[in-house]
């Protein structure tokens, strides 16, 4: 048994961990945890910065001894003082960006915690949560009684790029606010459904299912 700790950005990212990732792992023998950083005195998420993440990363590795930890956050709107922020967005290719900046960050907690590697998964992706929800479209429109009549709008945006996480990021065109101009009811973070991008190769997030569900309890003994 193998218990991982996820820093999640915001309480999307940390339903969807409860939600849909954690129940796969479990079989495995693979327990993960989210947990939001406090950004302020009374509130949880938002708002990360490099500092507080490294502070609450040597305080989290220190106190769970025998856990891995990982990361769940958006290089959309990610503060620039993350370590090599500006080597990364010079990068042309959308997947060199996020892992420019996990090796970067991996380094940076190891370092600060003064932990063993095989304890740290940084994961960053590409833009907003929202992506991930247009790795099936179809599972989707299911979610919410009403949004099977939105499901052509939705294949419409999503076959217009070559993956759910390459759609633009801009203020106005990010997959948040495409999910709220075309599904009805309208769409909100906090709808508690959980469509399964696990699987969809195309999804940097579905990609990482391996790199959690490989963890097995020989690796909890040499984490120490």
């Amino acid at each position: 048994m193998v218990e991982v700790i996820v820093f999640a950005e915001g309480a999307t990212e940390e339903q969807f961990i409860k939600r849909v990732v954690a129940p796969s792992l479990r079989p495995v023998g693979v327990f993960l945890k989210s947990q939001l950083l406090s950004t302020f005195p009374t509130v949880r998420g938002g708002a990360l910065n490099k500092d507080r993440l490294l502070y609450y990363a040597r305080a989290t590795l220190k106190q769970k001894p025998m856990a891995v930890l990982t990361t769940f956050i958006d290089l959309y709107g990610l503060d620039t003082g993350f370590p090599s922020y500006g080597e990364a967005m010079r990068k042309p290719d959308l997947e060199a960006r996020p892992a420019c900046l996990e090796t970067a960050l991996k380094q940076s907690i190891i370092d600060h915690a003064e932990c063993r590697p095989e304890r740290v998964i940084a994961y960053i992706q590409p833009y907003e949560f929202e992506g991930l929800l247009f790795a099936d479209c179809e599972v989707l429109s299911r979610a919410v009684p009403g949004w099977g009549s939105c499901l052509s709008k939705l294949r419409a945006i999503r076959n217009a790029f070559a993956g759910p996480e390459e759609i633009n990021n801009h203020r106005d065109t990010s997959p948040a606010r495409r999910l709220k101009g075309v599904l009805r009811p309208k769409y909100e973070k906090s709808e508690p459904w959980s469509p399964d991008c696990r699987k969809n190769r195309a999804c940097r997030a579905g990609a990482g299912m391996p790199t959690l569900s490989g963890l097995d309890g020989d690796l909890a003994g040499s984490i120490r």
